[in-house]
């Protein structure tokens, strides 16, 4: 039975691949700061054969603490502090734990395997943030990095440190460059659910607006879990390399508030959407869009979720989960919408 150890199992991409590694067999660790994180209950729920481990991306021995435990043949990292929009005001949180999160990781893996990196398979999860400024439409995986946010900028450090153990180490060592990947596991902060989770209260009756920033940018956005498998995929390969991970499609936020709300019958959506200045993002990135031709090539990988069902998904489940809280017991629609942060 191979055994994978994931660092940010309780995120969306850490529940999906949690759920792919153990429908192909494999025993699973997640990496967790401390059993009583809130978000451990929905590991439990979601994939409750999941080994949980004590660990810090912030801490080395924690990490080698958890490999010595887990002896994983395969090591996911996903960790991260992952909201691009809050990196500026967390910048040094988001350095330490998303870019020299990873370093801590490939030194930790290092010296578990007492120099013998290839011993393990490692994947990155790097980001398309990494681009930022483009200098070519569509981005390969040798178009050159402009990141915009110290989000960008500590992936940038992570991709590289993973190609430089590669080089110096003989790690097996990949980086996914992935686009946007959206699912209903997707958390509140994120303009995706954002926008799916206020449609869906809009249509209930528990919000009249969302508040938004910048709706001209535009995104590759595909569905999180199809992205998982290229994950899994990349470490199945005898050489390691890095792969962009993308629709190579693009859609701007208003063809998502368009798509959203006409699933829920609204299709004059004005009245419902106001723009915050304050949302726009100090350096905006404007247009990301992937070519994944090398991934379908040489791992015969591609998406198979398009953009309108996917946040049509979306919605239908935000819909589902806001009228079962409207219909739980001793709650009242007032409840509801305090929970929702009220009309905002």
């Amino acid at each position: 039975m191979p055994r994978a150890l994931i660092t940010g199992v309780t995120g969306q991409d850490g529940l999906y691949l949690a759920e792919l590694l153990i429908a192909k067999g494999y025993e699973v660790f997640g990496l967790v700061r401390g059993q009583n994180n809130p978000r451990v209950p929905r590991v439990k729920q979601i994939v409750p054969s999941v080994r949980l481990l004590d660990g810090d991306l912030r801490d080395l021995p924690s990490l080698i603490s958890a490999l010595d435990a887990a002896q994983p043949d395969e090591v996911y990292n996903l960790g991260a502090v992952s909201f691009v929009g809050m990196s500026w005001q967390q910048a040094e949180l988001t350095s330490e734990i998303t870019g020299i999160g990873v370093l801590r990781m490939l030194e930790a893996i290092q010296i578990h395997t007492r120099n013998e990196m290839g011993r393990v398979r490692f994947y990155q999860a790097s980001s398309s943030e990494m681009f930022g400024k483009v200098r070519e439409i569509p981005q390969t995986e040798a178009t050159p990095f402009h990141p915009r946010s110290p989000y960008g900028v500590a992936k940038v450090f992570g991709h590289f440190m993973t190609v430089n153990y590669r080089e110096s180490y003989g790690a097996h060592a990949c980086s996914g460059i992935l686009f946007n990947h959206e699912s209903p596991r997707r958390g509140h902060e994120f303009v995706t659910r954002k926008v799916t989770r206020g449609v869906a209260r809009i249509a209930l009756g528990l919000q009249d607006r969302i508040t938004l920033g910048n709706l001209e940018a535009r995104r590759d956005w595909g569905f999180a879990g199809d992205y998982v498998e290229a994950m899994w995929l990349m470490l199945q390969q005898t050489e390691p390399d890095d792969y962009v991970i993308a629709t190579g499609v693009t859609h701007s936020v208003r063809d998502l508030l368009d798509v959203a709300f006409h699933r829920v019958g609204i299709g004059d959506w004005d009245r419902h959407v106001v723009q915050d200045p304050r949302l726009f993002r100090p350096a905006e990135v404007d247009l990301l869009v992937g070519d994944a031709s090398k991934a379908r090539s040489l791992l015969g990988w591609k998406p198979r979720s398009e953009f309108r069902s996917l946040v049509e998904t979306m919605v239908d489940a935000d819909l589902a989960a806001a009228t079962r809280e409207m219909h739980s017991p001793g709650r009242s629609p007032d409840d509801v919408v305090r929970q929702a942060g009220g009309a905002g």
